[in-house]
């Protein structure tokens, strides 16, 4: 379960990592606080980039982090935009691959939860790990 203090702190967190995005193309500026079943909270932002493949959001920025400090279980990710926007899809399978019951919390920019939910809700029949090894 995840109490109120969490989710405030995990949108403060996101909030102040949305500073450092760089989207200079979109204007889209995206931060992202994950939470480890450690209790660390990793962030991220988004880091757009003039061939637009290249582009990383907010959400595989602070799971990247996450993994490379040796981190691979989480609870909860606080995304902020300046409408409450969803994670996209390449980040919704992203995160799937770690941690398909995510709690999803989205926010403004003034902190307001826009919306809660669960990765698997917003990504129903993801595909993970299990189908790679599921018996023909």
């Amino acid at each position: 379960m995840l109490t109120n203090k969490a989710r405030r702190s995990l949108i403060k967190a996101a909030k102040e990592a949305r500073k450092m995005a760089y989207a200079p193309y979109s204007k889209y500026k995206v931060g992202a606080a994950l939470l480890t079943t450690s209790g660390e909270i990793i962030t991220g932002c988004n880091v757009e980039n003039a061939s637009f493949g290249g582009t990383i959001c907010a959400e595989r920025t602070a799971v990247v982090k996450a993994i490379s400090d040796g981190h691979s279980t989480f609870i909860a990710i606080a995304v902020v935009t300046r409408n409450g926007g969803f994670p996209c899809g390449i980040c919704r399978q992203f995160m799937n691959e770690f941690a398909p019951e995510l709690i999803i919390i989205t926010a403004d920019t003034k902190g307001a939860i826009r919306n809660e939910t669960r990765l698997n809700e917003i990504l129903p029949h993801g595909f993970g790990p299990q189908e790679l090894y599921a018996a023909p």
